[in-house]
């Protein structure tokens, strides 16, 4: 069924409640890596209500499923997560009762054999203050959508990656059991956890998920240039290029240019870039 563009472009819901506890940010520091040294104060400080600080990306799970994208009318199965952008106007409360508004902003028609990409926007705002936390940004790519007759233009432009070496490489072990902790924060896609599934997929064995990705690129940033002060994170952007296998090493390419940081995440052991086009983007 081809998408139909005027009915998908009226999606969008208003002041959806959810909520999360401090048991939920730990969860989702340990699931993308934290904690692994448990002498490790810096990064008890994201697994232990001692002292707690949230991880500026897991904004992109305290109100997992909130978008229309179950509505779209598209082809479930030929679907990917393009980009992740995020925007950050206060630090995300440790735990919070939040009011999510999402929408669709544009739909881009690439071609029949092409497909269609479908970009949303998403606001999380604390409930108690009607405060703006955060604004997520997502691309997905349905790559059997295309051909409906939709603009051909629109889609958000990918940050350039300076032309120079990376200041800053950070490597980042994943666990072989990383995609089964970090499901528990909301996607439990079974292309993460089932053998079988991922087989049907064209996969040898379950991937990571992309935002599992996401949030360890995230990290390296927090360890190497923000010294573990999460808040200075305002803007965190990717566009996702492959999958990592759970268990591979994470090597994140890091550019400095005073406020602005780009990066780049590789697994070498395959030469396959996981992630490019990254920005970050620090207060001040």
């Amino acid at each position: 069924m081809a998408i139909d563009y005027d009915k998908i472009m009226l999606l969008k819901s208003n002041d959806v409640e959810y909520s999360y506890t401090d048991n939920d940010t730990m969860l989702y520091a340990l699931g993308v890596g934290f904690g692994r040294d448990p002498l490790n104060r810096n990064e008890l400080n994201f697994v232990y209500e001692k002292s707690l600080k949230t991880m500026p990306s897991m904004a992109t799970v305290v109100a997992w499923g909130a978008g229309h994208m179950r509505d779209s009318g598209i082809n479930y199965l030929m679907v990917v997560h393009g980009e992740q952008r995020l925007k950050i106007f206060e630090p995300l409360p440790v735990a919070a009762e939040i009011l999510v508004d999402s929408r669709v902003t544009h739909v881009i028609d690439k071609g029949a054999d092409k497909g269609a990409l479908l970009v949303t926007e998403v606001d999380i705002k604390e409930k108690k203050t009607g405060k703006l936390l955060c604004t997520l940004g997502g691309t997905t790519f349905a790559r059997g959508d295309g051909g409906f007759g939709g603009p051909k233009s629109g889609a958000p432009k990918p940050h350039p990656i300076p032309d120079r070496e990376p200041d800053i490489i950070s490597e980042l072990e994943t666990n072989p059991d990383q995609a089964l902790l970090y499901r528990l924060s909301g996607d439990r896609n079974p292309l993460h956890s089932d053998p079988d599934v991922a087989e049907a997929a064209g996969f040898p064995a379950p991937i990571l998920h992309g935002l599992c990705t996401y949030g360890t690129a995230c990290r390296s940033i927090v360890q190497e240039v923000c010294e573990y002060d999460s808040s200075l994170i305002t803007q965190f952007d990717v566009r996702f290029s492959s999958p990592v296998f759970p268990g591979e090493k994470i090597s994140t390419e890091i550019w400095v240019d005073g406020k602005e940081i780009s990066f780049r995440s590789w697994v070498k052991e395959r030469n396959v870039m996981v992630i490019n086009n990254g920005k970050c983007i620090l207060k001040g």
